[in-house]
């Protein structure tokens, strides 16, 4: 088990372009907040250091789609996100943002204690220029194929497909997100972080030093970069929005985001270590410090070459001990998306889903894009809340606490002689902590959430074999004593639960009294504590820790994002583009009658064609159709149709087709006749 320490942890600065979706909390906050809650519970001095990233060209994207300043942008998302941690229970120490005067003046001196070593490449090269905007590109401002996967809508910095690290000016077709255009080069004077100077350091520090203890998926793309040759990284932007670079000559010119943006940990550490009293350089530059970023994938290259080599630049820094980045995290079958709003949004969820965060945090845990990329699925989510959490956790602590209430009026029972089973379970309750502290340790949340629920079992299990229920008529003695056995374990599962699920924990250890306990809740106290909750201490009356998921709410949850689906179908639906000009001649060639089908029968050895006889109030003719796979002959018979008669017979498969029915087609491909379906209008009106 983790023995006492400083700890610096980190979890990616979220963007204020929009609020924190499931995809995010799998990723990076709630392993990261578990990791931060067991730390603290083992006795480590802890720092989880977090903040709103405002900076890049992101920012200014939303807002002018949303027609308002940047500042709005950042200050509305900003509010949401932090609010939507808060209500989640994520424990950050300290939840700042890049706008603030702290992270300006921390972000500008680290910038300018590089440029005065001389750590940058002073550079005049040719960026992205938007002629009809008159303005140079940033990264996001920029769209085109990826060179590397093909996908044709990669940004200027990153292929959202691939998760490839890109410079605009690698991309193929790029046009320009401002105005549509095609972009033009253009020269401007940036400065760089040589990159490739690092290699060596790099080789050395991970690819040689972390290559036991770090994720394959994380060790697998460092090496990949590293091995195919690093080159100079500009850290300054041609962006009216963001940090000024701080030097004569850059006017004009921002701090890259990607340079400014893992600054933030440092200043919001420091603003927490203000607020608190305390020196902040420990957290940043004690070697017996460990520092860990908790991220996602598509932020590996940023901290495991960019901003490590940022901080070997700057020589007074730690580098990290760790960065456990997870895969991504689909949402039912599809890639989550922002922009398209295919997403189970974290402040919705907390409005939709009252006083249910652990449910959230267990089924995203428990699911957890660790080694792969993972789907979620409200069908899972009902399953573990309903098969899990109520049916094991919830059953086991409401037995025990209904059963202690109904026979000892809520006190812990003293108990007897321990059997070899009562000894058995209890030394196996006093083993888990070992168990779930080394899956924590190893960043292994999936599994170490797996063994919290063998606690549950554990206990479920005892309460089954021994049926205390059935004892109770008959050797009341021995009750008391499974009884206090089973409350050791619900007490276990109280303190054990705390960095999975901190409202359950909060609940339970409310209704086990432990405020009225000497000691404190902590973790290693499971193992080594012989009483955990002591015979003649007084319990309160229970309440049920999970209420079971119904079907309708979960089918709530899939017809909302139907109706997402439907929409972007709709948004993305291409327009088939106007034909050429039709004079008024030219339409008064064309007879298009009303007419009704009178017989229909599939095409002989033809998946797609009918037979129609349509009765046009002309006569009577065949017209062959390709509507068979949206229309049975059953169907279709007596109904009104639209029919241009006067088009040119044509054969089709040895059938003379004499005319056409007017069709068009709705978003989702399905074929609807246009149909003058009213009464009064006959077989024969002219339609005009």
């Amino acid at each position: 088990m983790s023995t006492t320490g400083r700890y610096t942890i980190t979890a990616a600065l979220p963007y204020t372009n929009g609020p924190i979706h499931i995809g995010h909390l799998a990723g990076v906050y709630i392993p990261a907040d578990i990791y931060s809650r067991f730390l603290r519970m083992t006795g480590n001095d802890v720092a989880f250091i977090c903040g709103s990233d405002e900076h890049g060209a992101a920012i200014p994207m939303r807002a002018k789609k949303e027609g308002v300043s940047p500042q709005v942008i950042i200050d509305k998302y900003h509010t949401i996100i932090k609010k939507s941690f808060n209500d989640f229970g994520i424990s950050f120490d300290n939840y700042s943002r890049t706008s603030a005067p702290i992270h300006h003046e921390t972000a500008s001196e680290f910038f300018k204690k590089l440029y005065d070593d001389g750590k940058f490449i002073e550079e005049t090269s040719e960026q992205l220029y938007d002629p009809e905007a008159d303005q140079f590109l940033a990264d996001r401002f920029v769209v085109g194929t990826c060179p590397k996967c093909g996908h044709e809508e990669a940004y200027g910095d990153q292929c959202e497909n691939c998760g490839s690290s890109l410079n605009a000016t690698d991309l193929i077709n790029p046009k320009s997100t401002i105005s549509g255009a095609e972009p033009i080069l253009k020269q401007t004077k940036h400065w760089f972080l040589p990159l490739d100077q690092y290699e060596g350091f790099l080789r050395e520090w991970v690819l040689d030093g972390h290559k036991k203890d770090w994720k394959t998926n994380v060790y697998g793309q460092i090496k990949s970069w590293v091995d195919d040759g690093l080159r100079p990284r500009a850290v300054t932007r041609d962006l009216d929005w963001g940090i000024p670079v701080p030097v004569a000559g850059a006017e004009g010119k921002v701090l890259y985001v990607w340079f400014d943006a893992p600054i933030g940990y440092i200043s919001s550490t420091k603003e927490w270590a203000s607020r608190e009293g305390k020196d902040w350089e420990p957290y940043w530059k004690d070697k017996n410090t460990k520092l860990v970023h908790f991220i996602g994938k598509d932020n590996i290259v940023f901290h495991c070459i960019i901003f490590p080599s940022m901080l070997k630049a700057e020589g007074s820094y730690i580098l990290p001990e760790n960065v456990p980045a997870n895969e991504f995290l689909n949402l039912e079958g599809n890639k989550l998306s922002t922009s398209k709003n295919w997403a189970v949004w974290l402040h919705e969820y907390l409005e939709e889903f009252p006083d249910q965060q652990d449910v959230l945090r267990y089924a995203l845990t428990a699911n957890a894009p660790e080694t792969k990329d993972n789907d979620f699925t409200w069908k899972d989510f009902q399953a573990r809340n309903n098969n899990e959490l109520v049916a094991i956790f919830g059953n086991f602590i409401n037995r025990v606490v209904v059963l202690t209430n109904k026979y000892y009026g809520g006190v812990v029972p003293s108990p007897n002689t321990f059997s070899e089973v009562d000894e058995q379970t209890l030394a196996e309750l006093k083993a888990y902590p070992a168990v779930i502290a080394s899956s924590i340790e190893r960043y292994r949340f999936r599994e170490a959430s797996q063994e919290l629920l063998n606690v549950a079992r554990l206990g479920n299990k005892y309460l089954a074999d021994e049926e205390p229920w059935k004892l109770i008529k008959t050797d009341e003695e021995r009750t008391k004593t499974i009884m206090y056995v089973a409350l050791q374990i619900a007490s276990a599962l109280a303190t054990l639960s705390e960095p999975f699920l901190p409202f359950t924990s909060r609940k339970l250890k409310s209704i086990l009294g432990f405020s009225r306990l000497d000691q404190e809740s902590t973790w290693n106290e499971v193992a080594t504590k012989e009483v955990l909750l002591p015979a003649g201490h007084q319990i309160e009356k229970g309440e049920l820790l999970f209420s079971k998921i119904e079907d309708a709410e979960i089918q709530k949850q899939l017809d909302k994002l139907e109706a997402t689906k439907k929409a972007n179908e709709a948004e993305n639906k291409v327009v088939e583009p106007q034909k050429d000009t039709a004079t008024f001649d030219d339409f008064t060639k064309l007879d298009i009658r009303v007419g009704t089908i009178i017989e229909a029968e599939k095409m002989p050895k033809a998946k797609k064609l009918l037979v129609l006889k349509v009765d046009t109030g002309i006569n009577t003719r065949t017209i062959v159709s390709g509507i068979a796979e949206h229309f049975s002959p059953q169907e279709i018979v007596g109904k009104k149709v639209t029919v241009l008669v006067n088009l040119a017979p044509r054969a089709l498969r040895g059938v003379e087709s004499e005319g056409m029915i007017l069709m068009t087609e709705t978003p989702e491909g399905k074929l609807v006749f246009l149909n003058p379906d009213e009464d009064g209008v006959n077989p024969g009106a002219v339609i005009s």
